[in-house]
């Protein structure tokens, strides 16, 4: 019976944890280059959004995540506003396999950095004198799913050349 305790807890010493140390803006810039004109310009704005993440290992089991968001907003070929943050988090990670922690730092992390990334990002635009602008959520596991296929793809075509 011992035996089977120590065995429960070793396991459970070996399971993998996440825990998410902090949550922060790194960076954060809101331009509007044809203000105060482009508040009396008609016409549909056309909004773009950018993603971008990167992934910094601070210690053995500490990760930095960060999540770029880049929102152009045109009105007429001109620029009505340029909005971007970088979202952080400082995520604890052990016992992963290196598989699952890849995906988990690929796809979980930016997936829960989103909803603070979009309301710094609503805020700005609001503020900047614009339509409030609620950005769409994100599949983040349908993202990293299409790179890891991406970068198959491209090392195969490395291989063969």
């Amino acid at each position: 019976m011992t035996e089977e305790k120590k065995t429960a807890a070793t396991q459970a010493d070996n399971a993998p944890v996440m825990s998410l140390q902090k949550i922060y803006v790194k960076d954060v810039s809101f331009e509007t280059p044809n203000a105060p004109d482009i508040f009396n310009e008609q016409g549909q704005p056309e909004i773009k959004m950018n993603l971008n993440q990167k992934v910094k290992k601070i210690t053995d089991d500490i990760y930095e995540v960060v999540l770029a968001i880049t929102v152009t907003c045109k009105i007429n070929e001109k620029t009505a506003y340029l909005a971007e943050v970088h979202q952080t988090g400082i995520f604890s990670l052990k016992n992963f396999d290196e598989g699952i922690l890849h995906q988990t730092l690929g796809s979980y992390c930016p997936g829960v950095l989103f909803p603070y990334a979009r309301q710094t990002v609503s805020d700005m635009v609001m503020n900047g004198g614009f339509q409030p602008l609620l950005l769409q959520p994100v599949n983040f596991d349908q993202l990293y799913a299409q790179q890891m296929q991406q970068a198959q793809q491209q090392s195969e075509s490395a291989t063969k050349q």
